[in-house]
């Protein structure tokens, strides 16, 4: 599996969040999935400054963190704020079969995208077998 899992209190904190209205800025929201030898992994992060997305990635685990400021200029009176600003994080624990010396990250529309090629080691390979006077090939 290459993603093998997120932060397992993250689901909780989600709900926490629902169930008691908090203010605190809710866990950026993300599809991942495999497409050829590369993994993809989309976060929404509509409203963010691109220079405010800090990624690090350290013994496969890959930290996302982004802020959003409010809009509205200060001493202006909000009318609604359904958007709150602050800093959004998450953790994703990467398989070993990723090669996290090599993602690629872009930033469009609100959407951070983050490309991990599958690792050289990791991909089937196609081994000869000799002997017998014929040669066979068996995928592995």
């Amino acid at each position: 599996m290459m993603l093998m899992r997120t932060d397992p209190f993250r689901e909780f904190d989600r709900l926490a969040q629902q169930v008691f209205s908090s203010a605190r800025p809710a866990a950026m929201q993300m599809d991942a999935y495999r497409s050829g030898d590369d993994f993809i992994v989309h976060f929404d992060l509509p409203g963010i400054d691109p220079e405010s997305i800090d990624l690090d990635v350290e013994r496969n685990v890959l930290n996302v963190r982004a802020e959003r400021r409010s809009p509205a200029p200060e001493g202006a009176e909000v009318v609604v704020a359904e958007r709150p600003p602050g800093t959004f994080s998450r953790q994703l624990f990467l398989g070993e079969t990723l090669d996290t010396e090599r993602i690629d990250a872009s930033y469009e529309s609100g959407v951070l995208t983050l490309r991990i090629p599958v690792a050289e080691q990791a991909k089937p390979r196609r081994i000869q077998i000799s002997g017998g006077g014929s040669k066979k090939q068996l995928s592995g």
